[in-house]
């Protein structure tokens, strides 16, 4: 019997990188064939990106790659279309990274070097700023259209690149695509919904959002200031202190989806005991009255929300009435949420008339993982979008009519440009 042939790990890996490929497909003309770091040594080349930015910074990173089988004569949806696109750091830039862990000694810093001041890392009115949409009419054909906004987008790269070496830029999206949903979420919404990470919101608010919103837009921003329930209180009511102070026109609510029981917070030896997993009940959300009471503020009687209300206290009922036991039941078997389906024209329409047919619009936008899916299940009071602890999972915006007089918007998560240190920005997903 002759000898096994010895098989090296990387050989086996190799095996199963073919495999992957062979179930993904023939790709499509332009792209790359892999996305592996050793395929790319063994050609002897970068894996260079095909975005609208490759002129400015053709080192680009592609993150969140998903299978895509093309066959031969179908035209199919593209699932990479909206991936996550940030700036490749150098071989250069990683290996002074790498030397800098090996040499310096890791020692506890004070409270006071972990602050970060939105002025100095956001700059508003510099080229710090993000992308925005040029004007356009409806006797531009949809190829012109297309082309004026890439070439708006590569001239925003251009200025940021001539002002800011890549070295002191935080990551932000490289992608055109996604930053085509913020634009049509923004121009379609009544109300926008800045959503933050309570344990830092100074990361993911800009100042330059903010303005846009507020004076070009002449649109009302709502801060939600959310997972409320992973801090303590005190640093809530600092933190809402501080951005009404800052920014007076924004309305700051906090929210979770996650509330924690009173039980466990009274006994640190809970965390210990074994309890039967329950399914989320998306209805014990905090936050949704505080947001019903800002949008009532905010309409200031031009929206009816009284079917709002009367659907919060509805589930509130469902939820309180300790002598049901199936109330999680008896909550999704509230009224449905109607996904809309948005055609082109509507979706570009740079329409400046406020809740439209009566019905209130809000946007849900800010950075990825901040939980913006997660706060529309909780208005909901059920799970109606997908959720991950994966960055970038809500891939393109979606609408659903929380009440026939209330439609909510979930946009892609986009990461706006800074001067944020990237290894605290990475630590801050």
């Amino acid at each position: 019997m002759p000898r096994k042939k010895p098989f090296s790990a990387k050989q086996k890996k190799r095996q199963l990188q073919d495999k992957r490929e062979r179930k993904r497909g023939p790709l499509e003309a332009g792209r790359s064939e892999s996305n592996s770091r050793s395929e790319s040594r063994e050609r002897g080349e970068e894996n260079t990106d095909t975005s609208d930015s490759e002129s400015i910074r053709p080192q680009v990173r592609r993150i969140n790659q998903q299978p895509h089988i093309v066959r031969p004569g179908e035209k199919g949806y593209d699932p990479n279309r909206y991936r996550l696109h940030f700036d490749r750091d150098s071989k250069e830039e990683i290996e002074r990274r790498k030397k800098i862990a090996q040499e310096k000694i890791l020692e506890p810093v004070t409270e006071a070097e972990l602050e970060v001041d939105i002025e100095k890392i956001y700059r508003p009115g510099s080229v710090l700023d993000f992308p925005k949409r040029p004007a356009w009419g409806y006797e531009m054909s949809k190829e012109a259209v297309l082309s004026q906004e890439e070439k708006a987008f590569r001239e925003y790269l251009q200025k940021i690149y001539e002002n800011h070496s890549p070295r002191e830029l935080s990551y932000f999206d490289h992608n055109l695509e996604t930053w085509r949903q913020l634009w049509r979420v923004l121009e379609m919404s009544d109300v926008i919904l800045l959503i933050t990470d309570i344990r830092h919101p100074v990361l993911h608010f800009s100042p330059a959002l903010y303005d846009y919103v507020t004076k070009d837009l002449g649109r009302s921003l709502i801060l939600v200031l959310n997972k409320t329930d992973l801090c303590p209180p005190s640093l809530v009511v600092a933190w809402k202190h501080y951005f009404q102070t800052k920014f007076p026109e924004v309305h700051v609510v906090c929210f979770t989806s996650y509330p924690r029981h009173p039980e466990d917070e009274q006994d640190p030896s809970s965390v210990f005991k074994k309890r039967r997993k329950r399914r989320r009940v998306w209805s014990s959300a905090l936050g949704p009255n505080q947001l019903l009471r800002a949008c009532e503020v905010i309409t200031a009687g031009k929206v009816d929300l009284t079917s709002w209300r009367r659907k919060i206290e509805r589930d509130s009922a469902a939820l309180c009435n300790p002598a049901n036991d199936r109330a999680e039941s008896i909550v999704d078997s509230g009224d449905a949420v109607l996904s809309q389906q948005i055609s082109e024209a509507e979706l570009g329409t740079p329409s400046r008339e406020l809740y439209k047919d009566g019905v209130l619009s809000i946007g849900c936008v800010g950075f990825p993982n901040v939980g913006k899916s997660s706060i529309i299940n909780g208005l909901v009071g059920r799970k109606i979008v997908s959720v991950s602890r994966t960055p970038g999972h809500t891939k393109y915006f979606q609408t659903y009519f929380l009440t026939p007089t209330v439609r909510l918007c979930d946009c892609p998560g986009l990461i706006f440009p800074s001067l944020v240190d990237k290894q605290q920005q990475v630590s801050a997903h």
